[in-house]
C-alpha cells in the first residue's frame, strides 16, 4: 500500500501545504466516500488507502505534481531505501575488512559504492559497537536521520521524550527497548545533525563465522543500526 505519510512527505517537499485547505481536505473525505461506494467489484479498501488515492488525485488534478514523479518518489522510499540497505552495509562490513576500514575512513563514499545514495545520506559517519563501547544515535533538535540506509525515521525517534531522555539516561532508555548493556560498557550518544548522520555498526553475533552476507543481513534490524537494540542472535533469525 502506498503509505499516506509518504504522500504527505511529497506535499511538504513541494511546498504545497498552503494548497491543502480545510475545504480541500473535506473534498478528499468526499472523494473517499465516492470511491468506496463505486468500487463494488474489488476487495474492501481501507480508509487510509482511499485517502492516499484521493490525495494523489488532488495533487495531479491541480497540476502540482505529475503522476510519474509521484510514483517515482513513493517507489523510492518504499522499495529502494530503507533498513534493508543498511543491513547490507553492515553485513559487508562484517565480512570484508577492507570495506569496514573504508567505512570508518569515509562512510559516505563506502556506502555510495553499494549504490545507496540520495537525500539525507550525503554526510555519513559509522560508529562501531565493541565489547567495551555501545553507540546510540539521536537527533536532539529535530529528526535528522540517514534515509538512504534506514528509510523513514520511526515515530519514537522523532518524539520529544526519546530525544531528551536518551541524552540524560541512555542506559534507562535502552532497558525500555529490552537492551541490557553491561556496567563496564561505555555508552556513547551521537547527536545527528544536517551536517552529519550516524549509522551504528552492531557487533557481529557469535556463531556466524561461516555465514554469507545475505544470511548475515537478516540479523540486522533498523533498531540495531540506531543503537537501541543489538543485532539478532542466529537462533532468532
Amino acid at each position: 500500500m502506498k503509505n499516506f505519510y509518504l504522500v504527505c512527505l511529497t506535499v511538504l517537499s513541494f511546498g504545497l501545504t498552503a494548497e491543502i485547505s480545510q475545504e480541500r481536505l473535506t473534498q478528499i473525505d468526499s472523494n473517499v466516500t465516492s470511491m468506496s461506494m463505486n468500487d463494488e467489484h474489488s476487495d474492501p479498501t481501507s480508509e487510509m488507502e482511499l485517502k492516499v488515492k484521493a490525495l494523489e488525485s488532488l495533487l495531479v488534478e491541480k497540476g502540482l505534481v505529475e503522476t510519474a514523479a509521484l510514483d517515482e518518489l513513493i517507489d523510492t522510499y518504499e522499495n529502494r531505501v530503507g533498513p534493508k540497505n543498511g543491513a547490507k552495509v553492515v553485513a559487508r562490513a562484517w565480512t570484508d575488512p577492507q570495506f569496514k576500514a573504508w567505512l570508518h575512513e569515509d562512510a559516505t563514499a563506502a556506502i555510495a559504492s553499494m549504490g545507496f545514495t540520495g537525500r539525507q545520506g550525503e554526510h555519513m559517519k559509522i560508529v562501531e559497537n565493541t565489547n567495551v563501547i555501545h553507540n546510540l544515535v539521536v537527533c536532539t533538535l529535530c529528526s535528522c536521520y540517514p534515509w538512504t540506509v534506514l528509510g523513514l525515521p520511526p515515530v519514537w525517534y522523532k518524539s520529544a521524550p526519546y530525544r531528551a531522555r536518551v541524552v540524560m539516561d541512555p542506559r534507562g532508555v535502552l532497558q525500555e527497548f529490552g537492551t541490557e548493556i553491561g556496567k563496564g560498557v561505555e555508552i556513547k550518544v551521537w547527536d545527528s545533525t544536517s551536517e552529519m548522520r550516524y549509522l551504528v555498526l552492531p557487533e557481529r553475533p557469535a556463531g556466524t563465522d561461516d555465514w554469507t552476507e545475505q544470511k548475515l543481513s537478516a540479523l540486522v534490524s533498523r533498531n540495531s543500526m540506531i543503537g537501541v537494540e543489538k543485532a539478532r542472535l542466529p537462533e532468532e533469525s
